[in-house]
């Protein structure tokens, strides 16, 4: 049973199925996995910065409270922008009451030692999806000649003299632990090396906006990033990019229910996985000009799936995959190799007649021609979105309760699909 949160309003979703998706559907902006990253970056400016194409997700709404209580301005700037005002005092306490309630609330951690010299972060919260350990994030600060405490739920970090440039190896490909450090050290004294960063395309985006400020980054997108530091930063206006876990969402959509879909404002190579292995299930995706296209005309094939860093397989697709393959012809395998705790949606997937059995980092799943109907619930944000698409096909009316996990990520999911001939309703 997954608890419901007294800070977010409970949230369930009711679908039907509805025959093959058809239509163009317009990818919103990458709030919950760039924007609200970018808002961290803010705070390393004595300005007014600008995000535009950063429409509403519940989890923006965690960051601009916690951007507050900090000390900056946060106001709209037109229907799909955001100004940022950090100009102020900042005072570099970042409380549990908030930091508890999303993970990338733990971004301020960077900027607020790199412009402060201090920071006091409450340990993060968010998704219930595994350990995700701060060690990457602590050590690299270190590194940076930081003194670094965790105290009674917080960590607390402070650099009598300001960073230093150092050179750093990640344990892993870390994309909070990247971003944090990447924010650390363009206010750094000399250079920084970051070795085995994360190449995500919102890292990428986080090197160019910095860039943009006026930073010396070098490398973003590749497993070595180098940072020159600089004595101070410039705010800016920048527009994010298109969320490629929504493009994966409405792909998988089409994989399970079928039929014929454009997406707008998207890009391959940012979910170039995702369509290799919906290529080899026997679906048809290829970019257009403003976007991408697909079509599924026939019961796909299973296949193997196996999580990765990108450019492999995103761990956020890993739930959509499930239920993808839930009603595809054959056995797949289905290996998690980032986040420990991510199956919990299986039992929930079972309920609706899924033949799914995890073991361990692994899913085994017998595909079957139709899912039936269940009252089921959402455990995490790609969970309850995975659930959605698998009532595409399942017979009769599903009710997925605590989608106050898929608001968190998804900017109006239900709406996204009705625009592709979906059945789905919002319900309180």
């Amino acid at each position: 049973m997954v608890a419901h949160l007294p800070w977010v309003a409970v949230t369930r979703y009711v679908v039907r199925p509805s025959g093959p998706l058809s239509g163009t559907v317009q990818v919103s902006g990458a709030t919950k996995n760039l924007g609200c990253k970018l808002l961290a970056a803010s705070l390393l400016t004595n300005g007014t910065s600008t995000i535009r194409n950063i429409p509403h997700v519940d989890d923006l709404d965690v960051m601009i409270e916690l951007l507050r209580a900090l000390g900056a301005t946060v106001e709209p700037d037109g229907d799909d922008g955001l100004r940022i005002d950090a100009s102020g005092e900042i005072v570099p306490d970042a409380p549990y009451e908030i930091v508890s309630k999303m993970r990338a609330s733990f971004n301020v951690l960077g900027p607020l030692v790199a412009r402060c010299g201090e920071a006091r972060v409450a340990m993060p919260g968010g998704d219930s999806i595994g350990s995700r350990k701060l060690d990457m994030h602590i050590d690299g600060l270190r590194a940076m000649g930081a003194r670094v405490e965790v105290d009674d739920g917080y960590v607390v970090a402070w650099s009598d003299g300001g960073l230093l440039g150092a050179r750093h190896v990640l344990e892993f490909p870390s994309v909070g632990a990247t971003e944090n450090l990447l924010t650390a050290a363009v206010l750094a004294k000399g250079p920084t090396t970051i070795e085995n960063a994360a190449r995500e395309p919102e890292i990428t985006e986080l090197c160019r906006t910095l860039n943009m400020m006026g930073a010396h980054v070098v490398g973003g997108g590749t497993s070595t990033i180098t940072v020159e530091g600089v004595e101070e930063l410039s705010p800016v206006e920048t527009e994010l990019i298109g969320d490629r876990i929504e493009a994966g969402t409405f792909l998988m959509a089409c994989a399970v229910a079928g039929g014929e879909i454009e997406l707008v404002g998207t890009r391959l190579e940012h979910v170039e996985m995702v369509a290799h292995k919906l290529g080899r299930m026997g679906m048809l995706v290829s970019a257009t000009p403003d976007g991408l296209w697909a079509r599924k005309a026939r019961r796909l094939d299973a296949v193997d799936v196996q999580t990765l860093p990108f450019p492999g397989f995103a761990t956020d697709f890993m739930p959509l995959a499930v239920a993808a393959l839930a009603v595809a012809d054959g056995t797949a395998i289905v290996t998690e190799n980032v986040y420990d705790g991510r199956f919990q949606f299986v039992d929930e997937l079972a309920r609706m007649g899924a033949n799914v059995r995890n073991d361990g980092r692994h899913a085994i799943v017998r595909g079957v021609e139709r899912l039936v109907a269940a009252e089921v619930q959402a455990a995490d944000v790609r969970a309850g979105a995975a659930l959605t698409i698998a009532a595409l096909v399942a017979d009769g009316e599903t009710t997925i309760d605590a989608c106050h996990h898929v608001d968190r990520g998804y900017a109006n999911l239900p709406a996204k699909l009705r625009q592709l001939g979906a059945d789905v309703d919002r319900r309180a």
